[in-house]
């Protein structure tokens, strides 16, 4: 089996090349693997200390990066080395200021792990989440590295739990603890043998929970604002926004809308504007604007949504009207404001956490979102009553990084 696994892994790398030509985004992925070893050799000599940590892509990234943190103040003498799989998550945060490098994970062969591992030759090493590469992790146990999953999610759809899936158990047996973020998990991975299980939670509460610690503010946003109810609609799609505009358009003039849709190629913004009706201004378009005077400001920009939610009086978070669902719930729970999404939730359990307690609520049809909206925007005790549920879980969920940190000291 591992050597059909090694076989699709170059198979694989072979057809990315061929789909280069025609994807950009393909192209970042295959491009970006190029001078992966000589920019190691560059930036990491032998005798220097690392610790290597792996996301996929960006939602791990953010996943990990409370441990991340910690672990830089805990080891100041070792070089941080953060990979990514997905050109999202490293396009996006290839200059953050955490790591000492920030590179895309060469594809799974055995050279490619051999040749990783001996130039960054890590202490510790951090997969977040989920990827089961599985020569990194036969070369990590050749080498006796600890290794370790934080924020782990196991599920029944998994390879590790099919009568096929032998190779990939055994792949599990080079970490040292599985860190999970819920009993489920455990109990699953238990099944197959594994008992170095700690339920941690979440790491994730614990990033969303820093936001409120830094200066959230946007002196543009408070303008447009201008004292008014503001529904923030973020990572919306086009499935999200032809329900929204509908409500858009009809909606009292006092009532503000900021959108911040998932894809801002500028065509679809465009698209997006002139279905508008009520007056509305471009984040590209906006100097010399008097904001106060628009309805509808559409961001066509990334890296605000986080500080605009705490703007809000509701959040609609895009996504549940697609696969995989909908985008991260989190980042306005923790300003304490009521949420409504899309039908498309169910892979994400902090979803159906806040939809069982009442702070998410979800709508199908126009008609629901009309009378969701309707209702948080006239019945004040109703919109306080969800947007404490939303914030007291994610106070009552945090500290999933100090349970890790006590273990790994």
């Amino acid at each position: 089996m591992l050597f059909l696994y090694n076989l699709v892994v170059l198979l694989t790398g072979l057809f990315l090349k061929i789909v280069a030509l025609f994807s950009p985004k393909i192209k970042l992925f295959v491009d970006g693997r190029r001078n992966v070893f000589s920019i190691l050799e560059e930036k990491i000599k032998h005798d220097d200390k690392t610790i290597w940590f792996h996301s996929a892509s960006l939602g791990e990234y953010e996943q990990g990066l409370p441990v991340i943190e910690k672990i830089k103040e805990k080891y100041p003498s070792h070089k941080i080395i953060i990979t990514f799989f997905s050109p999202s998550g490293y396009e996006v945060r290839k200059n953050n200021t955490i790591a000492d490098v920030t590179i895309y994970l060469p594809l799974d062969t055995k050279s490619n792990a051999k040749q990783f591992l001996k130039l960054v030759h890590p202490d510790l090493v951090f997969f977040i989440k989920y990827e089961f590469w599985l020569n990194y992790l036969e070369e990590l146990k050749k080498q006796r590295t600890p290794v370790y999953l934080i924020s782990g999610i196991f599920r029944d759809s998994q390879m590790f739990f099919k009568w096929y899936g032998g190779f990939y158990r055994k792949a599990l047996k080079t970490f040292t603890y599985f860190f999970v973020q819920n009993e489920d998990s455990k109990i699953k991975i238990e099944s197959i043998g594994f008992h170095n299980v700690i339920v941690s939670g979440d790491t994730r509460f614990d990033r969303v929970n820093t936001i409120l610690d830094r200066d959230n503010s946007l002196e543009f946003i408070e303008t447009f604002k201008n004292n008014q109810p503001l529904i923030v609609i973020g990572s919306s799609w086009p499935k999200d926004e032809t329900l929204l505009i509908e409500y858009i358009n009809q909606a009292p003039t006092t009532v503000k809308f900021i959108i911040a849709p998932h894809n801002i190629k500028a065509e679809q913004i465009e698209n997006l504007k002139n279905a508008i009706t009520k007056k509305t201004v471009l984040f590209s378009k906006k100097e010399n604007k008097i904001l106060a005077d628009y309805n509808v400001f559409i961001i066509d920009t990334v890296g605000l949504l986080t500080k605009i939610y705490s703007y809000g009086t509701i959040a609609y978070v895009g996504g549940g009207f697609g696969n995989p669902g909908i985008h991260n719930i989190l980042e306005p729970a923790t300003f304490g404001i009521p949420i409504v999404i899309g039908p498309n939730y169910s892979k994400f359990a902090e979803a159906i956490e806040l939809v069982n307690l009442g702070g998410c609520m979800v709508i199908s049809n126009n008609e629901e979102l009309k009378q969701i909206f309707d209702r948080l925007l006239t019945d004040i005790d109703f919109t306080e009553e969800k947007g404490k549920i939303c914030q007291s879980y994610i106070q009552n969920n945090k500290g999933a990084t100090n349970t890790i940190l006590k273990v790994i000291s």
